[in-house]
């Protein structure tokens, strides 16, 4: 007597407004919660990457990068730029691309020559942080690194209209929507991050940032400056990331000034994330001479809600997404990090819009 009931319209219609508001539908996803998507487990679309070299002849420089994406779909994606940490390189970092890709993202790892592993491989193991050190004081490094995200996203545009690349099919061809760009960067790729949406950096103060980038994440960011005036012209959204033990490995910040980025800055949407006993490198996947130092077990649980927070924040900015903002603001991001962090909130100041 019932089936008839389960066949009607209204029924079915009926149904699926009971459903409840927690569910929502992602980029080629089944209908899943909130708390699911945004569980930091990877997404349900398969993932490539590509290995390219982009020439910047202005500049006599090669910049190394590697393109996580998703395979299938025709819509076009959200684009984040991913800058790595002082030593690092392209294939660092893995573990961010991979689980963005998977959620509808294309991440696109940039690698900085002459503040990349480049400072630090063939040397002998009691020389490394010496080579680190001496890189880190190299104010040209920090000067390259910021053309350099000025250059990729000249190239982001250039990409998306390629019908190949190297004498092939380009899988990005007409996938890229340069208009929902993001950034984010860990240590040193935290402080470019900062700087390519307004912090002022150098002797005289400059702005090298660019409008193109809608948000940013930077993660354990080094403190150059401690001037509000310095951190005055940001004003996209930001989720700043640190942890209680984030101590810089080369000298310098300390894990308690980490903050102050987000203490400064007064003209922006922001969020702050401390792991409780999180180091510098639980960003980072342990890859590297430094990692290979400092392995530690609890890294998978810290990525699980690096992966989780970051995915919610990427919707909410770059998707525009209301449940995924309202996951972060309404207690969703805090239930996730329980007894393994902290999170704050601070608005624009009225004062200041």
């Amino acid at each position: 007597m019932l089936a008839p009931l389960f066949k009607s319209p209204l029924f079915v219609l009926a149904l699926f407004t009971m459903l409840p508001q927690s569910l929502s539908r992602g980029q080629d996803n089944p209908i899943v919660s909130v708390d699911q998507r945004y569980s930091g487990k990877d997404g349900p679309r398969e993932v490539r990457s590509l290995l390219v070299t982009w020439e910047d002849s202005s500049r006599s420089r090669n910049l190394p990068v590697k393109i996580y994406y998703p395979l299938g779909g025709e819509e076009r994606l959200p684009v984040i730029l991913f800058s790595h940490g002082l030593g690092g390189s392209r294939e660092g970092y893995a573990y961010l691309g991979r689980n963005w890709a998977s959620h509808g993202y294309v991440s696109v790892h940039l690698q900085h020559p002459g503040s990349d592993d480049s400072v630090w491989r063939g040397s002998l193991p009691a020389e490394v942080m010496n080579r680190m050190r001496q890189a880190a004081r190299n104010p040209r490094a920090a000067q390259d690194r910021y053309q350099d995200i000025r250059f990729a996203l000249d190239r982001l545009t250039a990409l998306d209209r390629a019908a190949e690349l190297d004498g092939e099919p380009n899988p990005l061809a007409g996938r890229l929507d340069v208009e929902r760009i993001g950034m984010a960067g860990h240590s040193f790729g935290a402080l470019t991050t900062l700087a390519a949406v307004g912090q002022l950096v150098g002797i005289p103060r400059t702005d090298v940032s660019d409008p193109r980038i809608r948000a940013a994440i930077p993660m354990s960011a080094p403190v150059t400056v401690w001037r509000e005036t310095d951190y005055a012209g940001i004003r996209v959204p930001l989720m700043h990331m640190t942890g209680t033990l984030d101590d810089s490995p080369i000298g310098g910040t300390r894990a308690a000034d980490r903050r102050i980025p987000f203490d400064r800055i007064s003209q922006a949407e922001q969020y702050l994330i401390i792991f409780r006993d999180g180091d510098h490198m639980i960003f980072s996947g342990r890859s590297g001479m430094l990692g290979r130092l400092t392995v530690r077990t609890q890294d998978a649980e810290f990525q699980r809600l690096i992966l989780a927070a970051s995915l919610a924040f990427w919707d909410a900015y770059l998707r525009d997404d209301a449940e995924a903002r309202r996951w972060l603001t309404d207690g969703g991001l805090k239930d996730r990090l329980g007894d393994r962090g902290t999170l704050e909130r601070k608005s624009p100041s009225p004062a200041n819009e």
